[in-house]
């Protein structure tokens, strides 16, 4: 596989700590139809199981452009049916649809807590990125309509780099750089984050790669080069503003530090009928614009989509970037299908 030697060293500069740093981790736009992909003070915060399996294919038609797969699944540890006027009950038959009215009975849910899982896989070019943790967050009510989560998680990553993938152009290289080995190593994976959320609005701030670690991509045949990874922060936000009893907007906005970068910015808003059907657009602040669009395809299951059009001069090699998500609902009380939180 060919590597372009501008996207090479995009590659090799996401893990190293040189002053041209860029970010570690994944993009990603559907970010709010599963913030805990972010923020592990999300696990457990509905009552049932959610499972959510995704797929992104950022700038395809780039080689060696990212491509992010992952699978989250979070669970409360203790389901209580708090009934249908609570954070995480669900209406009965005859609310199956849910809208303005259902949601003007919302009342926080009793203190509980949660755990998740997260397995993830992401590749850049030469470079190949997989990570496993598990989540714990405890849901506290602060009033009858405001809850206050605290989350942690802890995993390991094993980074891998295919030096059969590098491609140095025309230049002279030691044909011993060239090796069709792997360099492997592992690390530790920490992160932990905060929720406020309440019947029509959430905030949330969060850091993944919590612990700062040293990588070395180097053996016997690779020259060494020493980098660094360094923390995330997320700091996310949205507010549910109602159109009527059945249509909902929702704006929220993204922000997001790694250092030495200046802060990336996204805004995001979706329009959805009841719980059943939503589109979208977002907007990332200097590298493109974005729509969305999603259903309840059955009882229990919801897909989105969304494509990424890119402003950057990467828009001249790069036909878009494409997210799929579908997401399964288990173990609900009761017949509707959709969370009552914000997402």
């Amino acid at each position: 596989m060919r590597i372009y030697p501008f996207y090479l060293a995009l590659c090799m500069l996401a893990f190293c700590s040189v002053p041209a740093d860029a970010q570690q981790l994944p993009h990603y736009t559907q970010y709010v139809l599963n913030n805990y992909i972010l923020n592990p003070a999300l696990a457990g915060i509905e009552n049932y199981t959610d499972i959510r399996l995704s797929h992104r294919h950022q700038w395809s038609g780039l080689e060696g452009a990212p491509v992010t797969t992952y699978f989250t699944a979070h669970t409360p540890l203790k389901k209580d049916d708090y009934g249908r006027t609570t954070a995480t009950g669900y209406a009965p038959s005859n609310e199956s649809v849910l809208g303005d009215p259902y949601f003007r009975t919302y009342e926080a849910a009793p203190a509980h807590a949660g755990i998740g899982l997260t397995v993830l896989n992401d590749r850049t070019g030469p470079l190949n990125r997989f990570t496993a943790y598990g989540s714990f967050a405890y849901h506290v009510p602060l009033s009858t309509k405001l809850s206050l989560a605290m989350g942690i998680s802890g995993g390991v990553s094993q980074l891998s780099l295919r030096q059969g993938d590098l491609d140095f152009g025309d230049a002279t290289v030691d044909p011993a750089v060239t090796s069709k080995g792997t360099i492997n190593k592992l690390k530790p994976e920490a992160n932990a984050g905060l929720w406020l959320y309440g019947q029509d609005f959430f905030v949330g701030a969060s850091v993944q790669q919590l612990v700062p670690s040293k990588i070395s991509w180097a053996d016997n045949n690779v020259v060494p080069m020493e980098g660094k990874l360094v923390p995330h922060t997320f700091v996310t936000a949205g507010y549910r503003f109602w159109l009527g009893d059945a249509f909902s907007l929702l704006p929220s906005v993204m922000v997001r530090y790694v250092s030495p970068m200046p802060l990336g910015v996204d805004v995001n808003a979706k329009l959805q009928y009841k719980q059943l059907v939503w589109v979208g657009a977002a907007y990332r602040h200097e590298e493109g614009f974005a729509g969305m669009a999603g259903l309840h395809v059955a009882k229990g299951i919801i897909a989105g989509y969304s494509y990424d059009y890119t402003i950057s001069k990467l828009n001249t090699v790069s036909r878009g970037s494409h997210e799929l998500m579908i997401g399964f609902i288990l173990g609900n009380k009761y017949i509707d299908d959709s969370p009552r939180n914000v997402w």
